[in-house]
């Protein structure tokens, strides 16, 4: 099942007064009908869901979707993020001190690191990732340790993403387009597309992208090329593919996160900058995918799939921390300058067969997959300075207050290897209108943690967990789903921030165990989708606790989580289209306290309406709600509810036998100031929200 939106302009008016009256003949009618038809904004009701292989949603036991390359090219997102933000169970902020863009899903982060590409963990860019490179981004809510494997970063327990890199189609397709955002960052993509062959059984597709220039907030200058290419044989029983990406990412005077010190301070103008001119980040990826899978029958499939991925990344990174609720006053903190290099390699093999029992269906699923990871880095922290969050200082680089590893050739400090093994059945009973999962995976994690000081081996553990899945689906009538499902998750253990004023600075703790219990159901209605989510998920939780006098990072009582998921999707009428939703959550530790940064509201309504009366223009508009989100655990300071508006226009017509597409949209429209924010990975921290930023592209496809 599928949904569709979109995003536009009102510059489109300006054109289609300025065409010929030929404009009205039958063949650049259908042009621009079949043009305005293939740029509406997909979201499709269904996914890559690990193991069990692309399911549609009604057929699942969880809650999956996914947005398709449309909304990117209509939306000309900067980040994975900025897709992810019409999801109205998904939230984005950073972690870590830096530009890395974590997700925050069911009240738990999702890490850059622990993003999946093609169905598989550490091949994706670590912190920032660009879009254009993508088919669809898929969102699977809940926990998927099964489906997946254990995420080597330790995140991902809310739920998970996984990116599809771009392939051929059935069609052949050849776009260019060029983009403007924010105050002077412009852009220009290329996408190409072709099957050849005898019976259209090779396939390419080459895309990339460069965009740079300054964006809506003050300063803030952003950098990124990509380039892909894909390869693909679909013929007879074999099917194989082969994936290719490059990234490089720049971004300077990257508008930091504000520390708390006791209260929330007021919010700075919208497009205001407290970063130092000399903060930056800057990132370099070289990533691909390799994917075979040959059908041993008509329902059996023997598959295998490795990915690699090479990361080279440096920065000065920097943030404040307000003391002068009044006046703004306050200090950077330790800006620093970390280099840091990683080297991934995945793989997965399994086999998939169907097969009739008597009155019974099986789908039979087994295999296993490794994960190999080592990172190299190393740290200059820098001596704080004075500064004000609402008239910063600009200074240059403070002197140097401590150094960990070597800065020039930075040495392992962290070496990963998770294997797995997995088997399910999925039974089917009733011409599979009942449908039960069961499954179990074996979870080996090893994890080696390096000193900073030396290299030497500082701490090491090595745990397994067998960790056990079931799944019902109940289709009482057509076009409706009932579901359930349990699952349990091994996560590697959290790592603590570098802080020499804990006892265990850098330390990884053991990894931990956790449980979800999930009921929801789903409905077709012609062409809506709706789909309700009931679920709770408990774990161990995390905080600094003093022991013998000094503060450590350690596992804190329990952590629950509870909520409400509602999403609504599909065609009101010809011509209307809409992506909403609502998810209500509840997060605490059993102490009481608060988690931090979980809102207790997220409400996302996006429609798109093709005009009857002006042919090829389609008008836009997103909502977007944030409520209110603790700061502190003991939930004394509380983030306001903000809410944003983005309104657009698409508009399609002919240059000769081209389709030519003319958007225009503008995010935050009332250019609301807002903590959209304080999420943090270690300390609570504020991130602020984005400014009134217009978006313009141009597209001709030929």
């Amino acid at each position: 099942m599928r949904a569709y939106l979109t995003t536009l302009p009102a510059f489109a008016i300006a054109a289609v007064l300025a065409s010929p009256a030929a404009a009205q003949e039958e063949d650049e009618t259908t042009i621009i009908v079949t043009a305005q038809r293939d740029n509406a904004t997909q979201i499709v009701n269904g996914g890559n869901a690990g193991v069990l292989g692309d399911k549609s949603a009604e057929h699942l036991p969880f809650s999956i979707r996914s947005f398709d390359e449309t909304l990117i090219y209509n939306q000309q997102p900067l980040t994975i993020g900025d897709v992810l933000d019409n999801d109205p169970t998904v939230r984005t902020t950073y972690g870590f001190g830096n530009a890395a863009e974590q997700f925050v899903i069911r009240g738990f982060a999702l890490f850059g690191d622990d993003v999946g590409v093609n169905g598989l963990y550490g091949i994706a860019p670590r912190q920032l990732i660009a879009p254009e490179l993508f088919d669809e981004v898929q969102v699977l809510n809940g926990a998927t340790a099964f489906l997946n494997g254990a995420a080597p970063g330790g995140s991902g327990l809310g739920g998970s993403v996984n990116l599809q890199l771009k392939r051929a189609g059935n069609e052949n397709m050849a776009r260019a387009t060029a983009s403007f955002v924010g105050d002077a960052h412009l852009g220009g993509s290329f996408d190409v597309s072709r099957r050849f062959g005898a019976g259209n059984e090779f396939g390419v597709r080459v895309n990339g992208a460069y965009r740079s220039g300054e964006v809506s907030v003050d300063r803030e200058d952003r950098r990124t090329q990509v380039l892909g290419a894909a390869f693909d044989y679909d013929s007879g029983p074999l099917r194989a593919a082969l994936d290719l990406a490059y990234q490089e990412v720049r971004v300077d005077s990257l508008r930091p996160k504000v520390t708390l010190a006791g209260f929330i301070p007021d919010v700075p103008d919208s497009n205001a900058n407290y970063a130092q001119d000399y903060n930056y980040t800057e990132l370099r990826d070289i990533f691909g995918t390799l994917s075979l899978e040959y059908d041993l029958g008509p329902r059996a499939l023997v598959y295998a799939k490795a990915g690699a991925r090479s990361g080279d990344e440096e920065g000065i990174y920097g943030g404040i921390t307000v003391t002068d609720r009044v006046t703004g006053d306050g200090t950077s903190g330790f800006h620093s300058f970390i280099p840091y290099e990683q080297s991934n390699q995945a793989a997965e093999a399994g086999v998939r067969a169907g097969f009739d029992l008597g009155p019974t269906t099986h789908e039979i699923n087994f295999g296993g997959n490794a994960i190999w990871q080592e990172d190299r880095t190393a740290y200059d922290f820098f001596s704080p300075f004075d500064t004000n969050l609402y008239d910063p200082v600009l200074v240059d680089p403070q002197p140097t207050a401590f150094v960990g590893g070597d800065l020039d050739d930075p040495f392992p400090i962290t070496k990963r290897e998770l294997t797995s093994l997995f088997v399910s059945d999925t039974i089917g009973f009733a011409d599979d209108r009942i449908l039960l999962t069961g499954g179990v995976r074996y979870q080996e994690i090893q994890v080696d943690v390096f000193s900073y000081f030396g290299g030497t081996l500082d701490t090491s553990y090595d745990e397994d967990r067998w960790t056990p899945v079931a799944g019902l689906v109940v289709q009482p009538v057509e076009g409706v789903s009932l579901y359930a499902n349990y699952i349990e998750a091994l996560q590697q253990g959290p790592r603590a921030a570098v802080d020499p004023l804990l006892g265990n600075s850098g330390a990884v703790l053991a990894p931990r165990v956790s449980e979800q219990y999930e009921i929801g159901g789903k409905v077709a209605l012609g062409p809506l989708f709706a789909s309700l989510a009931l679920y709770r998920i408990e774990r161990p939780g995390e905080g600094v606790i003093e022991e013998g006098g000094q503060p450590i990072f350690a596992y804190v009582g329990e952590e629950r989580h509870e909520g409400i998921e509602l999403t609504l999707n599909g065609e009101v009428t010809p011509g209307l289209r809409i992506i909403t939703g609502l998810a209500l959550t509840g997060a605490e530790f059993d102490t009481g306290l608060e988690v931090i940064g979980v809102p207790d509201v997220t409400f996302n309504a996006n429609a798109e309406w093709d005009l009857p009366f002006l042919r090829g223009a389609t008008l836009t508009g997103r909502v977007t709600h944030t409520g209110e989100q603790a700061a502190d655990s003991a939930g004394a300071l509380m983030l306001e509810s903000w809410t944003t508006v983005d309104l657009g226009a698409r508009y399609v017509f002919a240059a000769g036998d081209n389709p030519v597409t003319l958007r225009l949209t503008v995010d935050n429209v009332t250019d609301e100031a807002y903590w959209a924010s304080a999420f943090d990975t270690f300390n609570p921290a504020l991130l602020q929200g984005t400014p009134r930023t217009v978006k313009a592209s141009a597209s001709i496809a030929f």
